[in-house]
């Protein structure tokens, strides 16, 4: 199936009036999956039943925020690894350097190689 996408105008950014509008093609998303939809799918395509395939998952969940919480990466093979990433100020020692020196943190996710192998696939259709 294609990745639909439609045609939006957008100014530059930070310019009175918008500057030069150019047009830009932007993913029109067809839907979402919720857990409950996610559970059902997965219970198609294996002999597991739905409230043990909930039960997995919302462990998944649980582990994963625990290992995350203590510096640990969680690979899953073909969907990717996910990790957390801090960036801090700098300072000119290291005795400097605790804490308090930490600004941000975010999530890094690194697709694996299944899904770099969709990016690679991809079809595309517009749609007005």
């Amino acid at each position: 199936m294609p990745i639909r996408f439609k045609v939006i105008e957008r100014g530059e950014p930070g310019v009175p009036g918008g500057g030069v509008k150019k047009f830009y093609a932007t993913q029109v998303l067809m839907g979402e999956l919720n857990f409950d939809d996610l559970t059902t799918l997965i219970e198609k395509v294996c002999t597991v039943h739905g409230a043990d395939i909930r039960a997995v998952l919302y462990a998944l969940v649980d582990v994963s925020l625990r290992e995350l919480a203590n510096s640990e990466a969680i690979r899953m093979q073909d969907l990717g690894s996910i990790r957390i990433n801090i960036s801090s100020e700098g300072v000119s020692t290291p005795e400097e350097v605790d804490a308090n020196c930490i600004t941000d943190s975010k999530f890094i996710f690194v697709p694996g190689k299944r899904l770099k192998e969709l990016l690679e696939n991809l079809t595309f259709e517009k749609v007005e």
